[in-house]
């Protein structure tokens, strides 16, 4: 069910590299929660798809997020700027991504044949004995960073490959952009229906071997995009894939780092501890061995952690991580540390847990 509505562009809220925040007023629908009636709603634009709006610009929308209450994916999508259409897009490309959608786009996929990186990437099928730190959710991207670069400096190339299952254009991430601008990424690369990355692929391995073969990285990070789908079950959410992506770096002679998702702010039973989403992409999905960098935290709860490790220890290798210095390293990052509407003092050993991953990764580069 999609709810589509017309509205008029009010003001440009803010830009970052592909996306556009903007306020639209919208006849019959109200703002965010506590803006009073007749607010204008929050809407999200990528220029690259849509054009660019301006305030005075009529819109036309899906509002169905809205709608919907999300909250990552929360806003009003611009789907066109009818009076003001973009001009058509130049030059080669021939994947089609966001397939047999209105909004599909073509890019030009690195390993495609017009790529001047095809050469490099048609007979390729190793990467090398790169590290692949593989995490269920986009958050754990800023604090794998954090406990890498703690550790192996800041001279190591990192890329970022981008998963489909939860947001697919790579401009909806402010933290990836930000990331990039200062220097902590290499670049993005867009795997499956996922697009607009640094680099473009048609699939996870390809997606891996671009990041060794055409950004030149020492490490990979791979993770969904912001936002995921779960329906509270075992085998119902998009972060299984995490699973998936473990088998690919094994299957390329890469050497996996299977970043646990840990929390002690989220009560649920599910997810206390060591999520199950981790029990099950790893202990039942991910074929291939692992290493499982195990935080070692105080007290019950960092018992009930290594209790619940020991799960996966027939089919992976767990490794104890010390996590010292690891929370100072997380307070210097560059983009805001937050996971599930929590932030670092709120669940600290989910970010400890991620960095105790990056950690882990650096001690494969010596």
């Amino acid at each position: 069910m999609i709810r589509w509505r017309k509205g008029e562009v009010v003001r440009i809220r803010r830009e970052w590299p592909g996306a556009m925040e903007l306020d639209v007023a919208v006849p019959g629908e109200d703002g965010p929660p506590g803006s009073g009636p007749g607010a204008p709603c929050r809407a999200l634009a990528y220029p690259s798809l849509v054009g660019r709006p301006e305030p005075g610009d009529e819109v036309l929308l899906n509002t169905t997020a809205l709608a919907m209450g999300l909250g990552t994916g929360g806003y009003a999508m611009v789907v066109a700027v009818p009076n003001r259409l973009p001009e058509d897009p130049q030059g080669p490309g021939h994947l089609v991504k966001a397939r047999y959608t209105p909004l599909q786009a073509t890019v030009l996929g690195a390993d495609e044949q017009d790529s001047p990186h095809h050469e490099a990437l048609r007979e390729a099928d190793s990467v090398d004995g790169m590290p692949v730190v593989v995490a269920d959710l986009h958050s754990a991207l800023a604090p794998i960073l954090c406990g890498l670069y703690a550790d192996a400096g800041s001279s190591v190339r990192v890329a970022y490959v981008m998963l489909d299952g939860g947001a697919l254009p790579a401009w909806f991430s402010m933290s990836a952009a930000a990331l990039r601008e200062r220097g902590w990424l290499a670049g993005t690369v867009t795997v499956g229906q996922a697009f607009g990355g640094d680099v473009e692929a048609v699939t996870t391995h390809t997606g891996l071997l671009a990041a060794r073969h055409v950004l030149g990285a020492d490490v990979a990070v791979v993770a969904q995009g912001p936002g995921n789908l779960g329906s509270g079950t075992r085998w119902g959410f998009s972060g299984v894939s995490a699973g998936e992506a473990v088998n690919a770096a094994s299957v390329l002679l890469g050497r996996p780092v299977a970043a646990l998702r840990v929390s002690d702010g989220d009560r649920r039973e599910r997810h206390y501890g060591i999520s199950h989403h981790s029990l099950t992409a790893y202990g039942r999905v991910a074929l291939a061995r692992a290493r499982v960098p195990v935080p070692i935290l105080p007290g019950a709860f960092g018992e009930r952690v290594r209790d619940q490790a020991e799960l996966l220890a027939v089919r992976h290798e767990l490794v104890p991580v010390e996590v010292d210095g690891l929370r100072e390293a997380l307070r210097g990052s560059p983009v805001r540390l937050s996971t599930m509407g929590r932030g670092l003092e709120e669940d600290l050993p989910y970010f400890l847990a991620s960095a105790a991953a990056g950690r882990l990764a650096a001690s494969l580069l010596v």
